[in-house]
């Protein structure tokens, strides 16, 4: 049986797996890959490539699994997206779009080696407790077929991890009464989150959206007038992730303290790689 884990050791994993799994969303690769089959927009091949797993769905679906982007904004998109690729054409351009950019960042070394290997047979092995119920996003991209190259491998498998916790994360979201933008605005307010600039930017929202939702959580005493967290909001998302934390244990657990030790060491060294090497926009996280 495997000894409890470390205080966020799972989170702690997941912090360094998940980047690598969303740096093809900011990738050129993407875009150039997505234009292909015709899809120019970069709103349309978010949406294309992120919920193709779910099959031809609709704007409703979207928007409640992807929580936080402005339902009009979907809807412009969706289902449009799937008149111009079938979800199953988009998912082939995806693999492609990663393989392009996983080689580009790490390097073709780097993909072939042991530990490589070693990262996705350990992050597959953590998947194996991952639950679908109640969870889209990740039970849709689970009834995908792992990739035989163990750089797709590893990436399939960062995926299954990122949509678990997340789906969870919106459970956590809804019963601490936090609507989208909200849990944005918060999200920024940690410092960790986008920057305001790039949600409006992406998401649909427009400055007087923020604002109104700045309002709200003030009221709600969760932000002071300079729009920094009250300890109150402090509170809030420190509960936000420790909950998030417990629904989100299972994958973690059943790898073990060891597995989880190494598997983040792991994650980590691709991840520094694929930093250096341009993966994110500069001023993407921030405050401002």
């Amino acid at each position: 049986m495997n000894s409890p884990l470390p205080e966020r050791a799972g989170r702690r994993c997941h912090n360094a797996i998940n980047p690598l799994h969303s740096a093809h969303y900011f990738s050129p690769d993407l875009g150039t890959e997505l234009a292909g089959i015709g899809i120019e927009d970069r709103n349309a091949a978010y949406f294309g490539a992120r919920a193709a797993a779910m099959g031809p769905v609709g704007a409703g679906t979207v928007t409640a699994t992807f929580y936080n982007f402005k339902h009009e904004l979907v809807a412009r998109h969706v289902p449009a997206v799937w008149r111009i690729a079938s979800p199953e054409t988009v998912l082939a351009a995806r693999a492609r779009a990663v393989d392009a950019t996983l080689h580009r960042l790490l390097g073709k070394e780097a993909l072939a080696s042991k530990e490589m290997a070693e990262a996705a047979s350990l992050a597959l092995r953590a998947t194996e407790a991952c639950s679908r119920t109640a969870r889209p996003l990740y039970a849709a991209h689970a009834d995908l077929p792992v990739p035989e190259e163990p750089h797709l491998a590893y990436w399939h498998a960062a995926t299954l991890l990122r949509e678990h916790r997340g789906d969870g994360h919106l459970a956590v979201l809804l019963d601490a009464e936090l609507d989208p933008l909200e849990a944005l605005v918060t999200h920024t307010a940690t410092g960790k989150g986008m920057s305001p600039r790039w949600v409006l930017g992406t998401r649909g929202w427009a400055r007087q959206d923020w604002e109104a939702a700045t309002e709200r959580l003030r009221s709600r005493g969760l932000l002071d007038a300079d729009g920094e967290l009250t300890d109150a909001g402090v509170a809030l998302r420190r509960d936000l992730e420790t909950e998030t934390d417990r629904l989100d244990r299972a994958p973690y657990e059943h790898l073990g303290t060891a597995g989880v030790e190494r598997l983040t060491e792991l994650a980590a060294g691709f991840l520094g790689a694929a930093v250096a090497a341009g993966a994110f926009p500069a001023g993407m996280i921030g405050k401002n």
